[in-house]
C-alpha cells in the first residue's frame, strides 16, 4: 500500500504475515530471492575453484607418477603390454638395407702397385623383415628368443638390378694370401699353383646377387673335399651368403618386470655373458641391449649401448641434440669420434687391437682370422691416410654418419640409419703371384645402410598412447591450477564487491541519479501474533 507524507514524499506499507518482508525506495528494489541467487553463485565458483586446484595440486604432485606407470605397464616386454610387445616381437615397421659397392676401377693397375680408383654403385635396396621365434619366458625376469631375417630386393628403390656386373677384390684369393703370409714358400707356391688350376684372379667381375648371396665355387669345393675345416664355410661364397632366412644368436635379455631401468638389457648371448674376441675383459663384455629398444625415460647423460653379432662387440652411440621426428619428440644418438678409434688414440679400445690407423676395427679374430675391417662408410671419422690411400672416396657427415632418433619417454626408436663399411687389407705376398705387386692398403669393398622410421597406422598409435595423452596429462595440471586459481578469485572479488554494496536491510545504487539516493535509512520492525501484520516503514 503506498501513502503520501509531509512534504510530498512517499512512503510504503506492506502487509502480511509475521516473516521478514523489506521494501525500499520504488527506484531500487531487492528481494530476498535475488540475494539468495547471488550467494549461490558465489558459492558455486568459489567451490568449483577450489576443486580444480586441489585437483590439479594432486595432478602435480601424482601426475608424473601415473604418467610414468602407464609408460612402464606399455614397455616391459608382457605379452599383455599390447603395442610395445608387438612392436619388439614383430618389428612392424619398415626396414630397408641399403648397399652401396666400392668397385675397382682399374684392377690392372692396382696389380702394378698403383694406387686403387673406386666408384660407388648404389644402393642396392632390400626390404627385410625380422621376427622373434622360441620366445621363452623364466622365472628370473628374462626371455629368450631368436630373431630371424629375411631380405627381399626392392628394385624401385634402386638404381639398377641383381644381375648388374660388379668388380672387386676376390676375398678367396687375397684374404687367403694375408693368412698364408707367414707359412712356408714351398706351401705358398702350392696356393698360387691351386690359384691357377681352378682360373682364381685376384679381381672378380660378378653380379650384385652372386656377390652378396653367394655363388658356387669350384676352389670351395675342392678345399672342403681334400682339405677338410682348411677353409671355415661350404657351400656358396658370397658375403651375406648365411644372413637370408637366418638369426644372429640366441639372446636373452631382462622383461623390465623387476627393474624396468634393465629392459631389453642383454643378460646373455648363446648363453654368454662375455665373449673371448678381443684381448681385454672390457673389450669382451656384452653392454647393452640386443640394438633395437632400450630402457625408458632417457637423459642426454645416457649413452645408448648395444651388442652386435655382426661387429662381435659391443658399441656405444652418444647424445647429440633434441628434436622432433614424425611429431615426436625425440633424442638423437651418433656414434663418436673414438668408436672405431685405435689404442695410441683412445686407450680403452687397446683390447680391440692389433691395431692399424684410428678409424677402422680388426675383425679377424671373429672372422676366421680373414684380413677383414669394419669402419663407417669411406672411412668417415677414420684417419685420413685411409681414405686417401683409395681415389674416389670422399668421407662426409651427411651421407656417411649413423644415428639412431629415440622417443626418450619410452626407449623405442622412431628413425634410424645404421651404416658401416666392410674392408679387405690386402698387399703383396711373396711366393703368391696373383698378388703381383699390390701395395699394402685396406680396400673398402661395401658399404651398407640399416635404416627404418614408424609410419602409418603404428606411428598414429604409438602417438596417441605414448605421446599425445601423456602430454595431456602433464597439461592438465597447469590448465586446472590456473583455471581453478582463477575462479577463486573471482569469487573472492565479487563477494567484497557485493558486501560493500549490500546489507541485511540496506542497498546503495550507485547508478541511481543524486537526487534519489537516500540520504539514510530507518526500519522499524513491529511483532505482532501469527494473526498481526509486520509494519515496515522506510521514510526518505
Amino acid at each position: 500500500m503506498t501513502t503520501e507524507v509531509a512534504g510530498g514524499r512517499s512512503a510504503v506499507f506492506v502487509y502480511g504475515p509475521p516473516r521478514y518482508s523489506f521494501f525500499f525506495h520504488s527506484s531500487f528494489l531487492i528481494t530476498p530471492k535475488m540475494t539468495v541467487s547471488k550467494s549461490k553463485v558465489l558459492l558455486a565458483t568459489g567451490i568449483l575453484g577450489l576443486l580444480l586446484t586441489i585437483f590439479g595440486i594432486l595432478c602435480f604432485t601424482f601426475g608424473h607418477e601415473l604418467i610414468k606407470d602407464q609408460v612402464i605397464k606399455n614397455v616391459k616386454i608382457d605379452p599383455n603390454s599390447g603395442m610395445s610387445y608387438t612392436m619388439w616381437r614383430d618389428i612392424p615397421v619398415p626396414f630397408f638395407m641399403s648397399i652401396y659397392f666400392l668397385e675397382v676401377l682399374n684392377p690392372d693397375e692396382v696389380l702394378k702397385g698403383e694406387k686403387p680408383m673406386v666408384h660407388e654403385r648404389g644402393p642396392y635396396v632390400y626390404r627385410e623383415y625380422r621376427q622373434k621365434s622360441n620366445i621363452t619366458f623364466h622365472e628370473n625376469s628374462t626371455v629368450s628368443y631368436r630373431e630371424y631375417r629375411r631380405y627381399y630386393f626392392w628394385r624401385n628403390m634402386s638404381i639398377g638390378g641383381e644381375d648388374d656386373i660388379v668388380c672387386l677384390p676376390n676375398m678367396l684369393v687375397l684374404g687367403s694370401s694375408i693368412l698364408m703370409e707367414n707359412k712356408s714358400y714351398l706351401m705358398k707356391l702350392a696356393m698360387s699353383a691351386t690359384f691357377k688350376a681352378f682360373d682364381e684372379k685376384p679381381f672378380i667381375k660378378k653380379t650384385v646377387g652372386e656377390i652378396l648371396w653367394g655363388y658356387e665355387d669350384p676352389l670351395v669345393d675342392f678345399l672342403n673335399k681334400f682339405f677338410p675345416n682348411m677353409i671355415p664355410f661350404k657351400g656358396k661364397f658370397g658375403f651375406f651368403a648365411h644372413f637370408n632366412n637366418s638369426d644372429s644368436g640366441e639372446f636373452t635379455v631382462f622383461t623390465g618386470d623387476e627393474d624396468i631401468e634393465k629392459v631389453h638389457m642383454v643378460d646373455t648371448w648363446n648363453g654368454m655373458k662375455t665373449v673371448n674376441y678381443w684381448r681385454s675383459d672390457g673389450c669382451n663384455m656384452i653392454n647393452g641391449t640386443a640394438g633395437q629398444m632400450w630402457p625408458p625415460f632417457l637423459t642426454p647423460s645416457r649413452t645408448l649401448q648395444f651388442y652386435s653379432p655382426d661387429a662381435c662387440r659391443s658399441m656405444e652411440l652418444v647424445y647429440e641434440q633434441s628434436g622432433v621426428s614424425n611429431s615426436i619428440p625425440v633424442y638423437r644418438y651418433i656414434a663418436p669420434k673414438t668408436l672405431f678409434a685405435n689404442g695410441t688414440d683412445y686407450p680403452p679400445n687397446e683390447g680391440f687391437c692389433p691395431c692399424r690407423q684410428s678409424g677402422i676395427l680388426n675383425v679377424s679374430t671373429c672372422r676366421f682370422d680373414t684380413p677383414m675391417f669394419l669402419s663407417h662408410p669411406h672411412f668417415y671419422n677414420g684417419d685420413r691416410s685411409l681414405a686417401d690411400a683409395v681415389d674416389g672416396l670422399d668421407p662426409n657427415e651427411e651421407d656417411h654418419s649413423l644415428f639412431i632418433d629415440l622417443h626418450p619417454m619410452t626407449g623405442i626408436p622412431v628413425n634410424c640409419s645404421i651404416k658401416l663399411q666392410l674392408n679387405l687389407f690386402m698387399k703383396k705376398v711373396e711366393g703368391i703371384s696373383e698378388t703381383g705387386s699390390i701395395a699394402p692398403v685396406v680396400m673398402p669393398l661395401f658399404w651398407f645402410s640399416e635404416s627404418g622410421y614408424i609410419d602409418g597406422p603404428i606411428l598414429k598409435t604409438f602417438y596417441t598412447n605414448l605421446v599425445l595423452l601423456p602430454a595431456l596429462m602433464d597439461y592438465m595440471q597447469y590448465i586446472l591450477l590456473v583455471v581453478g586459481g582463477l575462479l577463486v578469485l573471482i569469487a573472492i572479488i565479487l563477494a567484497v564487491i557485493y558486501r560493500d554494496e549490500c546489507n541485511l536491510f540496506w542497498c546503495s545504487n550507485k547508478k541511481a541519479p543524486a537526487s534519489k539516493v537516500a540520504s539514510n535509512g530507518h526500519s522499524e520492525i513491529q511483532a505482532t501474533t501469527a494473526y498481526q501484520t509486520v509494519l515496515q516503514e522506510a521514510r526518505f
